[in-house]
Order: structure tokens, then sequence, then C-alpha cells
């Protein structure tokens, strides 16, 4: 199939206050990620993988944290990236996000 709209693709509940959507090809993958559990007083645990990445701020207002560089406050319409193998985490600061991720390869523990 040439063409899958995210309105086709049902939301996957991850955890409370999270539901994400995916699609993918065989090296590259899209993820929709719904955050409705902001504020948080304190960032995520940071975390790394193997995958090259980049995020866009679809809606709300986060901190980026990413090793070996200052934190960046992004917003609506801001976008980072994330190299393979640094550890990086956000902290909401609005109570509804949306960021859409996009990994290469495809991120396998999330299928």
């Amino acid at each position: 199939m040439a063409v899958l709209k995210f309105d086709d693709v049902p939301f996957e509940q991850v955890r409370d206050g999270l539901q994400r959507k995916i699609i993918h090809l065989d090296q590259l993958m899209t993820v929709l990620l719904d955050f409705s559990d902001g504020p948080w007083e304190k960032p995520e645990p940071p975390h790394a993988h193997p995958h090259e990445q980049t995020s866009y701020i679809a809606a709300g207002e986060v901190i980026f944290y990413c090793e070996d560089e200052p934190e960046q406050h992004l917003k609506a319409g801001d976008m980072f990236f994330v190299p393979s193998g640094k550890q990086h985490c956000i902290r909401l600061l609005t109570p509804y996000a949306r960021l859409v991720d996009s990994f290469s390869p495809i991120r396998e523990d999330f299928l």
C-alpha cells in the first residue's frame, strides 16, 4: 500500500497519559505520540537507542534534554534530532503535547 492515512491507524495505549500510532517501511518508521498527562515536574528517565531520530513538536511545549547538549525549550513547530546512541528525554510543560517521531532503521521494539 502506497498511501496510509494516520486517521486509519488505531491508537495504541502505551501507558496512562500516552498513546501512539505507528506507520513504517523497511528502514523508516514514523510514530505519532499523544501525551495527555502533563505538565511534568521532572523529565522522563533518559534513554538511548541505536536508531537515528527526528521529532517534530506538533502541539504543546517540552524541554528536550540530550547528552552533552544544553537543554532546549521547544514549542509547536520546532524540531529536534537525536544521533544514534545518545541519551535523551523530554519534560512536558503543557497538559497536552503531540510529537511526530521518525526513526531509521525502524524500532522493532515498537512492533
